[in-house]
């Protein structure tokens, strides 16, 4: 009997410009990275596209033409559609959910294969993924920043992974991972936000009387909250695979890598659940970030039932950051993509509504105008307003918060 084929691992070698106008290969080491890079298609003055007549009924086709090779490439109708949302601004996760949006399906070969296709004809480079990486690819001739650049990539090589953890999850979804979807769990997690909330007023009430159980370990509290965050998105990550298995859809790959170079995290691929019905890509998102709701609700109602000590200033502050983290995962007005901003642009059909607000709002300050207001100006305009709002109301909170706990 055969074995299956393991499925190909969510990487991608990328071809990227140096200063030198060079190239040079870079290989994304998880899928994490693969899905939030973002792809830059050479300037318009480089290539030209043009429309190829077909007398197959239903069928379009294109050819790009790099100007300054000379060389051709045939693009179908889908990879027409894929090389124009490659502005540089746009992440992968971002297209590939405009094209199931736009054409209803998905083959989970057409961006890499169409990437590599691009590569190749020296049509495409990548810009960094983060605003500090920007910074420093900007002032790359510079020694010292040459060096920290050159950290942070080794740092992104630094991903433990396995393609091989679909079997895995689906003996945990045996075991008792089925349960966490059941009407249940549901009802128990509502109960214990309820409690949570209630007993969260009290922490938050008397900050100052909670955080002085930390006494003469300020440090060792801030490791043990961390530590104990860091765990939870571990849980959080495998919670969305076993919600993956519920829907009956592949878990692709699960480890361990350097986001931007400097931010540890756990990770799951889940583009498979593009293929499953929009409830169960909403289940998805939300069921793992239910993770910090329940286990923040716990660590309250821990905090105001145990006496002043470290363990309740330890749980009092374990179940702000739990909560800060779980609203922070499900708020789509944020300015980043979390698992709520993808439900919201799922349900409003608008996969790049983050870049299209923001861009509007960079054409309003260079003095472009607000023109004639429509539906989708409206929408932009009201997320960047609730966005920015929200990001300021979290950053005075969390001072109020912490001069009521110092004071």
């Amino acid at each position: 009997m055969n074995q299956p084929v393991a499925p190909r691992r969510a990487k991608l070698e990328l071809l990227v410009r140096r200063d030198d106008q060079a190239f040079e290969v870079r290989e994304i080491p998880s899928a994490l990275a693969y899905l939030g890079s973002r792809p830059q298609r050479v300037t318009d003055e480089a290539y030209e596209l043009a429309h190829l007549e077909s007398r197959v009924a239903g069928q379009r086709n294109w050819i790009l033409k790099n100007r300054d090779t000379d060389r051709f490439l045939l693009l179908s109708d889908p990879e027409r559609f894929l090389w124009e949302q490659m502005d540089g601004s746009i992440s992968l996760e971002e297209m590939a959910t405009a094209y199931v949006l736009t054409y209803g399906e998905f083959d989970f070969e057409i961006i890499p294969n169409l990437i590599r296709k691009l590569q190749r004809a020296q049509l495409l480079t990548m810009t960094p993924t983060s605003r500090l990486r920007r910074v420093l690819a900007r002032n790359r001739r510079r020694p010292a920043v040459k060096a920290i650049e050159s950290v942070l990539v080794l740092l992104e090589r630094a991903t433990v992974s396995s393609r091989r953890v679909h079997p895995i999850f689906v003996r945990l979804y045996r075991w008792g991972g089925w349960l966490i979807f059941t009407p249940a769990a549901v009802v128990v997690a509502l109960l214990l936000a309820v409690a949570g909330l209630v007993a969260g007023a009290t922490v938050i009430k008397n900050a100052e009387i909670f955080a002085a159980g930390f006494g003469e370990h300020p440090v060792a509290a801030v490791l043990a909250v961390k530590l104990l965050f860091f765990a939870t998105v571990a849980a959080h990550q495998i919670v969305h695979g076993l919600a993956l298995i519920h829907y009956g859809r592949r878990v692709r790959e699960f480890g361990f890598t350097v986001l931007h170079g400097f931010i540890p995290t756990f990770y799951v691929d889940v583009t498979d659940v593009f293929m499953a019905p929009r409830r169960a890509r909403v289940v998805t998102a939300v069921s793992g970030a239910a993770v910090h709701l329940v286990l923040g609700s716990l660590c309250f109602l821990l905090a105001v039932r145990s006496p002043q000590s470290f363990t309740q200033a330890f749980a009092a502050a374990s179940g702000m950051v739990q909560w800060q983290a779980f609203v922070l995962a499900l708020y789509p007005f944020c300015f980043m993509e979390m698992d709520g901003y993808h439900v919201l642009v799922d349900l409003l059909g608008v996969p790049t509504l983050k870049h299209d607000a923001v861009a509007y709002i960079r054409s309003l300050f260079r003095g472009g105008g607000l023109g004639r207001m429509n539906r989708e100006k409206a929408m932009w305009l009201g997320y960047v307003a609730l966005s920015t709002a929200s990001i300021g109301a979290f950053i005075a909170f969390n001072v109020w918060l912490v001069f009521k706990a110092v004071s």
